[in-house]
């Protein structure tokens, strides 16, 4: 009898789920340290809201190009090798942890340079979000699909965990520790990438790029489903993020620096993992729309609290709730946008998607340093825990289909697809 869950007997999915652990344990590593750096560069010279708006420009920095690549990224998912799309995003991600090792090494390292790997970052994450997420469902059967995504959230979340950590505890050893292990991960995610075989999927047909672009925008404003799960993150997110505004509350709020900062950055990541890892073991089957609504209200919530909190255990504990929120969230939304998806369409929704999640997520961030710099950061992220509850109690009427659902399953199966079911050559 394997020890594996029953996704993970599957060698493909095992490679997968690999790389994709590698992938996020190097990104979180590096995103802490950045954040810290920028913060820590412009605290030299500037006041708090200075700085905080610093953080902002971080964020918008890397949604940007993912904004203006995401069309072109969902094609690409759809029209070519997923696999050789995600081996070459890796090798992106590479290069930019080798020149912010070289410098931070030589002390070479600045605003400038930070920002200019922030960006091309956005570049990697516009292309690896389409790309991974239309690849997962094509390494295992259908009726394994949920347990997969909560597998795959799980080496997400646990990368999230052991990242921050990770970076922190490097940084502190050498400046420029974390970009070298961040390097040495990613090279052997890039390998993992590469024991993934041929495996076959639907492939749109060639011609006519920016109809096919478009054609996944249409396919998301018409299901109102995944356009109400989809949008729902987004706002929610949006306006409660409270990542970017770690560096400030760990330096001049909770007054716990560098070193504290690693356990408020992996806070919501362990309560992620921690629910990810149940819905891996038990499968949420009932009530799927109105738990996710809930959930949304729970995050929202904790991230109110956090806001208001001066004691370090507190804040973590908030962090470690809102993180598992999330987390119940992403599995709900991620199933049904996957199962209520045609795999010839998964790149386009995928990027889709992904340009929500950068959106709630990067330019969160540059909203919650905006807003920090001109109301302080205590009042934003309380009015952002605040408009995120908001925010979902409106959705939950604007969408019904929403407290509708009640299993991850179509309740009709989709028409026959025009697609080409072709098996990738190595």
């Amino acid at each position: 009898m394997s020890l594996f869950p029953e996704p993970l007997k599957i060698p493909d999915f095992r490679a997968f789920w690999l790389a994709r652990l590698a992938t996020t344990v190097a990104q979180m590593a590096m995103v802490i340290v950045i954040g810290w750096q920028v913060y820590d560069i412009a605290r030299r010279t500037m006041n708090v809201h200075e700085a905080a708006f610093q953080l902002g420009l971080i964020g918008l920095v890397q949604f940007v190009p993912l904004f203006l690549l995401t069309p072109i990224s969902g094609w690409a998912a759809d029209r070519l090798d997923r696999r050789h799309v995600a081996r070459a995003v890796i090798g992106l991600e590479l290069i930019c942890a080798l020149i912010l090792f070289v410098a931070t090494w030589t002390g070479a390292i600045s605003l400038p340079i930070l920002f200019g790997i922030a960006a091309l970052l956005g570049v990697a994450r516009a292309f690896a979000g389409p790309a991974l997420g239309a690849l997962a469902p094509n390494l295992v059967p259908r009726e394994l699909l949920p347990r997969a995504i909560a597998l795959s959230s799980t080496a997400w979340q646990t990368g999230a965990i052991a990242g921050p950590a990770i970076g922190g505890l490097a940084y502190d050893a050498a400046h420029y520790a974390p970009y070298a292990i961040s390097a040495a991960l990613f090279a052997f995610s890039a390998a993992c990438l590469f024991l993934i075989g041929p495996v076959p999927r639907t492939v749109i047909e060639p011609g006519k790029p920016l109809q096919r672009m478009a054609e996944g925008l249409r396919y998301v404003g018409h299901n109102r489903l995944v356009l109400g799960a989809i949008t729902l993150d987004l706002f929610a997110v949006l306006l409660g993020g409270v990542t970017a505004m770690l560096p400030l509350y760990a330096r001049d709020i909770l007054y716990v620096g560098a070193q504290g900062l690693g356990p408020l950055r992996a806070a919501p990541a362990l309560g992620a993992t921690l629910t990810a890892i149940l819905f891996s073991i038990y499968p949420l089957k009932t009530n799927v729309g109105v738990k996710m609504l809930a959930a949304v209200v729970v995050f929202g919530a904790a991230t109110a609290i956090f806001g208001i909190s001066k004691s370090y255990p507190l804040s973590l504990a908030m962090l470690a709730l809102l993180g598992a929120a999330d987390m119940f969230s992403v599995y709900i939304r991620q199933s049904l946008i996957q199962l209520h998806t045609p795999d010839e369409m998964r790149g386009r929704v995928a990027a889709a998607s992904t340009l929500a999640i950068s959106a709630s997520n990067e330019l969160g961030e540059a909203r919650s340093g905006f807003a920090a710099s001109a109301l302080g950061p205590v009042i934003a992220t309380v009015a952002g825990g605040v408009a995120a509850v908001t925010v979902t109690l409106l959705w939950a009427w604007l969408f019904p289909e929403l407290r509708r659902a009640r299993t991850f399953e179509p309740p009709d199966e989709p028409p026959p697809s025009e697609a080409t079911v072709v098996s990738d050559g190595v």
